[in-house]
């Protein structure tokens, strides 16, 4: 291992899963080169004024605080998106929604109507203006402070005018809005879903904003309202995309079923084998 690379990746032992890795990054980021040139240039050596940048970072990471918001930025289904401490770190499962979703929407072309709720850092919507450019999308999220970011990541990826970023609690109340009439016809949503008790014994939390966080006592608080409150927004035959918390499957199923009756409903393992997708399919 290069002698940078080998350094760096001994004061990053202690704190991160992946120190060589984590290096490699870091050196990439300080140089603004791709991580495989950073590996193929073992003879690299930093200015002064690069170490001390490195350092900077070095020394919020031992603070406890996440290399994706050292760094600035994400990459999330081959796209690199924008993050600050106000939104949730983009996470590779949540491609799997993304996934189920342009190829539903591939496979109907007549559906061009999505609503990404509670979309954070834009991930999840951007993704899906860039890859199926032809759809109407709405983004909400209840903080300003992430519509910001989202905002960001669309004028980034040159789709800022095909998304229509709304601030409020989950979806739009329809009697306030002008095109009240319209219905959606695939509904997506990563809400927080991490029950409150557990929440508190993970080693993200107060690391990420809990507000991203948070699904109450049962995980289930705002998917169960979403799902209380969603079907008068769809269209006949919508499909509804919803994240979940791997541990409850069973639990979210029999949620699903019990608010969405005449619903054909389906649970997708991720990537590692967990529960983590509830596809739903209305009449």
């Amino acid at each position: 291992m290069p002698p940078l690379l080998s350094d760096i990746t001994t004061r990053l032992a202690s704190i991160s899963d992946s120190p060589a890795l984590d290096a490699s990054v870091l050196i990439a980021h300080i140089i603004n080169k791709p991580r495989t040139w950073v590996l193929a240039h073992p003879e690299l050596t930093l200015t002064t004024e690069k170490k001390k940048q490195l350092d900077g970072l070095l020394a919020r990471l031992e603070c406890n605080e996440p290399l994706p918001y050292v760094l600035g930025h994400w990459e999330f289904y081959g796209l690199d998106f924008e993050i600050t401490p106000d939104v949730l770190i983009p996470r590779p499962e949540t491609e799997l929604l993304v996934e189920k979703a342009i190829a539903w929407l591939k496979e109907h072309p007549d559906k061009k109507s999505v609503v990404d709720v509670g979309t954070g850092s834009g991930a999840v919507a951007v993704s899906l203006a860039v890859n199926v450019p032809d759809v109407n999308i709405m983004a909400t999220d209840i903080s300003p402070k992430a519509l910001q970011v989202a905002k960001w990541n669309a004028e980034k990826h040159g789709i800022g005018k095909a998304i229509d970023f709304i601030e409020c609690d989950l979806l739009p109340d329809r009697s306030k809005n002008a095109n009240r009439k319209s219905t959606i016809d695939l509904l997506c949503a990563n809400l927080p879903y991490v029950p409150t008790q557990t929440m508190l014994t993970l080693p993200i939390y107060g690391r990420e904003p809990t507000l991203a966080l948070d699904g109450g006592d049962d995980g289930f608080v705002l998917i169960r309202r979403l799902m209380e409150i969603a079907p008068e927004y769809l269209s006949p035959n919508a499909m509804l995309l919803f994240e979940t918390e791997a541990t409850l499957g069973k639990e979210t199923l029999s949620l699903a079923r019990d608010k969405l009756p005449n619903a054909i409903v389906q649970l997708h393992p991720d990537m590692t084998g967990r529960d983590r997708l509830l596809e739903i399919h209305l009449p």
